[in-house]
């Protein structure tokens, strides 16, 4: 908007200047003057509204379209006499009346972002029940759980336990619950999140949840004892996104073990305590083409991958070598807590027996391992295969595991603690490691429909990560022949048929998806060369007759134009 109002200001300096006295009455009529250079003319400062003082003195913007003036032509700015006394006083006219405006506010006459907050949620009204504002805050995603929101939430409690009625809040009052959180409130409530619309965008979600559950298919894994006790009919989606946005839908309460979707976590923090080289001097980094659970290694003896389990053994072995396997495990606990935001992380002691119990073919996969010198110096195998029991047995829920996920979405920071947790290469990593090896020997196909970093596990858990937007925890304990959750496989899908979120689909001239990133709908931008306000309206009329403007820039260097103009959402 400030666009707009700037060029409709310069076109009134165009018309003010034109009726300037002749150069010769000048030295009747006219003090001597500073002159300030717009473009390749002249303008006499005296012309010049206060306003424009203002912005004169904040910046030199170009013209649009250089008007004919009687003062002589200049290519370049000059400074005459006084010019530099007026320089100053225009500084301390833009200072002072930026002290006016602090103590215009200070006094309460220009509104507060509290102001504005409560404005937003009071419609009118002078006093809010506080239900009515924890509803509106829910419709922007944030959680009233929230730990960035814990000292309003707790004002918010001991105020309301101070009032007459218990259940409203004056202006006043609403204002001393939400400073301590109000530039988060105000992101949240002016739809400054990755997601502007979240209300609408998890009726979405809603409905492709709803979609899959139809689905009947695939069997619960039985292989290991305890998890066949799960009933196929569980399925849960949660979400969270990298601004701390939440969304659950289904059974997202009850514990389930990550099974193989720790892999990738702990491969986080192999990386995040020693480097790439080191870690994949011991591991791979290529898909195997093989099922998960094979004796088997590449040319130079080496597991394909961390995905797999002879990788994810390896890599167990990387993590706090040395150290008893009670202080790896609380090392490793410490980080997924840290991960998930300070949400549920478990452990199931009956899982880690039923793996341990059961499992032959990990035995058998180490003993290989420890044949072909796989493993670091020093290293006690069946300690390392207990250790990677452990793991597997950790116990999350969708909602803990969904922000897990967003983490890695948000380049190793939680986005509910804003706690760096790991650094950007383990992250990215991580991320290229999911995308190529995640879904065991379906990773091919997913990676071409979905086209996202996700991991699967045999509990019928899937991890996806959308980066730098969010983490998704899908999870239905029945699997498809891959071992990969079937409704889990669905949800994934038609998530990506429905929005722009496969790591291709924002290649030029693609058919456009719903982005629920962008408010109101997707933008663009036409770039112009130098013309005067009305050839620019007629071009945009021409160009992009159905689009809303949304601003307009001006370029200091060739004077163009670049206009960014916005059209809901379609499939064009």
């Amino acid at each position: 908007m400030f666009q707009f109002r700037f060029s409709i200001v310069l076109k009134e300096l165009f018309e003010a200047t034109l009726k300037r006295p002749s150069s010769g009455s000048r030295q009747k009529t006219w003090s001597p003057t500073h002159r300030c250079c717009f473009g390749t003319a002249s303008v006499d400062a005296r012309t010049i509204s206060p306003q424009l003082k203002v912005l004169h003195a904040a910046t030199y913007r170009p013209a649009l379209r250089a008007a004919p003036f009687t003062a002589p032509f200049r290519s370049y700015c000059t400074k005459p006499e006084g010019a530099v006394e007026l320089d100053e006083q225009l500084k301390k006219d833009v200072v002072s009346q930026e002290e006016a405006s602090e103590k215009r506010r200070t006094a309460g006459i220009l509104p507060s972002l509290e102001d504005l907050l409560f404005y937003t949620v009071a419609e009118g009204q002078e006093k809010i029940p506080a239900h009515k504002f924890l509803t509106a805050l829910k419709a922007t995603g944030l959680r009233t759980g929230d730990p960035r929101l814990k000292e309003c939430m707790d004002t918010l409690k001991e105020t309301l336990r101070n009032t007459t009625d218990g259940v409203t809040l004056d202006r006043h009052l609403f204002k001393k619950c939400v400073q301590s959180n109000i530039v988060l409130l105000t992101q949240a409530f002016r739809k400054k999140f990755v997601i502007p619309d979240f209300q609408s965008f998890t009726s979405h979600i809603d409905e492709l949840y709803e979609s899959a559950k139809k689905l009947t298919g695939g069997q619960v894994a039985d292989y290991i004892p305890q998890l066949a006790k799960f009933s196929p009919d569980l399925w849960a989606v949660s979400l969270c996104t990298v601004d701390g946005q939440r969304h659950t839908v289904g059974d997202t309460k009850v514990p389930f073990c990550l099974q193989s979707c720790v892999k990738p976590l702990k491969y986080a923090v192999a990386v995040h305590d020693h480097s790439t080289e080191y870690v994949h001097s011991f591991i791979g980094m290529e898909p195997s083409g093989l099922r998960f659970n094979k004796l088997f290694l590449s040319d130079d003896d080496k597991p394909h991958n961390p995905m797999v389990n002879a990788g994810a053994i390896v890599c167990t072995s990387l993590i706090k070598q040395g150290a008893s396997n009670a202080e790896r495990f609380d090392y490793v606990m410490n980080f997924l807590k840290k991960m998930a935001g300070n949400e549920y992380v478990g452990f199931s002691n009956a899982t880690f027996q039923s793996e341990r119990e059961s499992g032959d073919r990990n035995f058998a996969i180490g003993y290989y391992l420890k044949e072909k010198k796989c493993f670091p110096e020093g290293t006690d195998m069946t300690s390392v295969l207990d250790f990677y029991f452990q793991l597997c047995s950790i116990e999350v829920t969708c909602e803990s595991a969904s922000v897990m996920a967003a983490t890695l979405a948000n380049g190793g920071i939680c986005p509910i603690t804003g706690e760096r947790v790991l650094n950007p290469e383990a992250v990215r990593n991580t991320l290229s490691l999911m995308h190529s090896c995640g879904m065991y020997d379906f990773s091919g196909q997913f990676a071409f429909h979905v086209g996202l970093p996700a991991k699967s596990g045999v509990a019928g858990g899937i991890l996806l990560v959308v980066p730098n937007v969010m983490g998704i925890m899908c999870w239905s304990p029945p699997l498809d022949k891959l071992g990969n959750s079937v409704r889990g496989i669905q949800f994934c899908t038609d998530l990506v048929e429905r929005f722009n979120f496969h790591n291709y689909d924002n290649l030029r001239h693609f058919a456009k998806k719903h982005d629920p990133r962008r408010e109101g709908g997707d933008q663009r931008q036409l770039s112009f060369g130098p013309m005067d306000y009305e050839s620019l309206q007629q071009e945009l009329a021409l160009k992009a007759p159905l689009w809303k403007k949304v601003s307009l820039t001006e370029s200091h260097q060739d004077s163009s134009t670049t206009v960014v103009y916005r059209m809901d959402n379609v499939t064009e």
